[in-house]
């Protein structure tokens, strides 16, 4: 995953609470295997309706998506941020999320923000005045208000480092200590 510091961009509001992923990625298109191409797809039911938020002009190119608290809830599909993030955005922010859809978003190089209702709804007044906002990941602020991130998962998302890349940065201990050791019994076919 690429490294994330910042993003200063529009925020597209969705003030909702509750969505789910199942509203994020209907069920229909998790077909594929890869991260990309969920895009299209993202909110797919609700864009049917021409006056969805994501519809609206002022939503093109936003990188940051202010929304309603548990957002991510219900089923652990790692659909759900990989559509997020291959629509465009960078970061969420909410008052709270779904647990898994949390962890999800991290492993990918998402940013959830989590912050007070309140500071959620005045960062979403901002952005509806057209203010841009900037969530900084260095700075631990989002639109200049201080959030909690552990410091592993922050590590992780400023060096841009996955589960693989993790592993990857001690493969030389890791194969010393195979080579040390060899299997019990064999697992070569003859």
């Amino acid at each position: 995953m690429r490294p994330f510091r910042s993003v200063t961009s529009h925020a597209l509001v969705l003030d909702r609470p509750d969505v789910d992923t199942d509203q994020i990625i209907p069920k229909q298109f998790l077909k594929r295997i890869e991260r990309t191409g969920f895009g299209e797809f993202l909110f797919f039911d609700w864009r049917k309706d021409p006056g969805f938020e994501l519809n609206r002009p002022e939503a093109k190119g936003a990188r940051i998506l202010l929304a309603g608290r548990n957002f991510g809830c219900g089923s652990s599909r790692e659909h759900a941020p990989w559509a997020l993030q291959d629509y465009g955005f960078d970061a969420v922010v909410a008052p709270s999320f779904g647990d898994i859809f949390r962890q999800n978003s991290l492993k990918i190089g998402l940013l959830p923000v989590e912050l007070p209702a309140g500071r959620v709804k005045e960062l979403m007044a901002r952005a509806q005045a057209g203010e841009e906002l900037t969530v900084d990941l260095e700075a631990r602020t989002a639109g200049g208000h201080p959030f909690e991130l552990d410091d592993f998962s922050r590590e992780c998302l400023l060096e841009g480092l996955d589960d693989v890349a993790l592993t990857l940065r001690d493969e030389a201990p890791l194969a010393a200590y195979e080579s040390a050791h060899p299997a019990p019994i064999s697992t070569l076919l003859i």
